[in-house]
């Protein structure tokens, strides 16, 4: 309702939508089609929509919405890498103009555009676009903020009433883009820290000390050899670039099939391949042999140039286990952890242990080669520290 008039207004109905059911979207895309299909269809002229949101990721500086009233797939994301701002693509845009200088901006666009006008705005006018406005999206966490930019294809451009109506929509459409952008800053920094497995779970409301489920799993354990003797030789710039490399392709083999990083400690890595039904225990399996195949593969690779540039190669070793394992919350009642415990836990850090005694990359215990369907080869009974009965071990053939 229009208060100083006392009349309705078309914007109304989308207002009353963002307030009611808008705000129960639960993805950002969802939000942003249905917004704007209510938009146009309130009479207003919209062809080009583009979101542009700041992220806090680690591979990600910032994350553009785009809607097209004329494509059938109407919302995409674009996601943006770090370093964008000093790229063509943003340097000089309109959005580094309404970021930058926290004002509007507006190009008619059936005028005819010269050399010092962005290539997006020649990109959108090709396309068919005859006005283009935009303008930065206040939110509480304040810079840098989201920035909205809309364009249309009506030959007359956006009327005054158009552009009245694109200013009262930022405002209330603000609080449930900065809704979503929470959501999405809180996820990422969970997965990002804890993995996705893990960060679902806290998500869904595990916060609890002494929350957890007992889980089947296939457990993962790799560690760098002799790390000790590498922090006394190496400068802490060339081994934290080893470390970050190690961890990198141990993740990248893990993630391929299937895998979880659970925690870094120290040198080492935790990760798991979740079971959810016994019947699935030989896919997990195999996936973790075709894992540590990949990372060997991966850093036989790596080192070769290591070695030729007179570094020092990565050496590791991986143990494989199945089992129950406790899949929760421990510390103290203010600080957690989210972790795996249970015996299972323990004899795959052990077997990892004993790669360096019988010198294989990977061992793998009895119960992981009994569901396994890939060959592996057995090396004998050994003892584990802190199993009481010897073992038998398994390798890769």
């Amino acid at each position: 309702m229009d208060v100083a008039l006392g009349r309705a207004t078309r914007l109304d109905p989308v207002i009353d939508w963002i307030a009611r059911d808008g705000r129960l979207e639960p993805d950002l895309q969802g939000f942003f089609s249905r917004l704007m299909e209510r938009m146009v269809a309130a009479g207003i002229p919209l062809w080009r929509v583009y979101l542009g949101l700041q992220l806090m990721h680690p591979q990600l500086q910032a994350m553009g919405v785009v809607w097209r009233r004329d494509e059938a797939m109407q919302v995409q994301e674009i996601p943006r890498r770090h370093g964008i701002q000093f790229t063509t693509a943003y340097v000089g845009s309109p959005v580094q103009e309404i970021r930058e200088n926290d004002r509007e901006v507006r190009h008619r666009l059936v005028r005819p555009l010269g050399d010092s006008h962005h290539i997006v705005l020649h990109e959108v006018r090709a396309a068919g676009g005859t006005d283009y406005f935009g303008l930065p999206m206040r939110i509480s966490r304040g810079r840098p903020f989201p920035v909205l930019t809309f364009a249309t294809d009506h030959p007359d451009g956006f009327s005054d009433a158009d552009i009245a109506d694109l200013r009262r929509l930022i405002d209330h459409a603000g609080a449930v883009v900065e809704m979503h952008i929470n959501n999405m800053i809180a996820a990422t920094v969970i997965e990002t820290y804890l993995g996705r497995e893990t960060g679902q779970r806290i998500l869904q409301g595990l916060i609890k000390r002494g929350d957890g489920d007992r889980i089947n799993a296939v457990l993962w354990f790799s560690d760098l050899r002799d790390f000790t003797g590498l922090n006394e030789r190496l400068p802490a710039d060339e081994l934290l670039d080893m470390l970050n490399m190690y961890f990198e392709t141990i993740g990248q083999a893990l993630k391929a099939q299937g895998g979880e990083i659970l925690k870094f400690i120290g040198d080492g890595v935790m990760a798991i391949f979740p079971v959810l039904d016994a019947m699935f225990l030989p896919d997990a399996t195999a996936g973790a042999v075709r894992a540590a195949r990949a990372a060997l593969s991966a850093v036989e690779e790596v080192n070769a140039g290591r070695v030729e540039a007179g570094r020092e190669a990565i050496r590791f070793g991986i143990g494989l286990h199945v089992g129950l394992v406790t899949f929760g919350n421990v510390g103290t009642e203010e600080r957690l952890d989210f972790t795996v415990i249970g015996p299972a836990v323990n004899r795959c850090a052990r077997l990892e242990s004993m790669t360096k005694v019988l010198g294989a990359p990977v061992l793998a215990s009895a119960d992981f080669n009994r569901v396994c369907p890939d060959p592996m080869r057995s090396l004998g009974r050994h003892r584990l520290r802190g199993v009481p009965d010897p073992v038998e071990i398994f390798t890769l053939p």
